[in-house]
């Protein structure tokens, strides 16, 4: 017994090292770039994120057919409403498969006031939102993803993420 003790404690303590070394690695500075993308808004806009710099960009991937993502956007609406001249920034990603006039439908019936676009491979590969929805990633000023929030997002939590970041500035 007491051999297996001396052999296995080494192992023990460099798996400990080795794990406390890697979390330490994380740091605020360590956030991975957000990929630069290029997309046409609903009305043909031409936006990507270097559109953005120096502001914090919510690129929420959403679903008319989607429940949760239908109660969050008067929320988005409103939060945005009150600091788009204050360095937020909403995107919409429209995950629907039945096209942009829908989409457009679904924009105007509930005074979407921030920039909607369709879904590209491209985007859904860089990003990786996942299968459930609603997904909204969160990058920084320095456009460095932050926060992956899976699932509705209410007006609060929007709010407190934005002024968060804000205030690392």
């Amino acid at each position: 017994m007491k051999k297996f003790v001396l052999l296995f404690l080494p192992i023990v303590l460099v798996f400990f090292l080795c794990a406390k070394a890697e979390k330490g690695v994380e740091t605020e500075n360590n956030f991975p770039a957000a990929p630069e993308f290029s997309l046409a808004d609903l009305s043909g806009n031409e936006i990507s994120l270097s559109d953005y710099e120096g502001k914090v960009v919510f690129l929420n991937f959403w679903a008319t057919w989607c429940p949760p993502c239908r109660a969050e956007i008067p929320g988005f609406v409103e939060v945005y409403e009150k600091y788009k001249n204050k360095g937020m920034q909403i995107i919409g990603i429209s995950l629907d498969m039945a096209g942009v006039g829908k989409v457009l439908n679904f924009v105007k019936e509930y005074k979407i006031n921030y920039p909607v676009a369709m879904e590209t491979r491209e985007l859904i590969r860089d990003y990786e939102p996942g299968r459930a929805i609603p997904v909204t990633i969160i990058i920084d000023q320095n456009g460095k993803i932050r926060h992956k929030h899976i699932g509705y997002m209410d007006k609060g939590t929007l709010e407190r993420y934005f002024l968060k970041l804000e205030e690392e500035k």
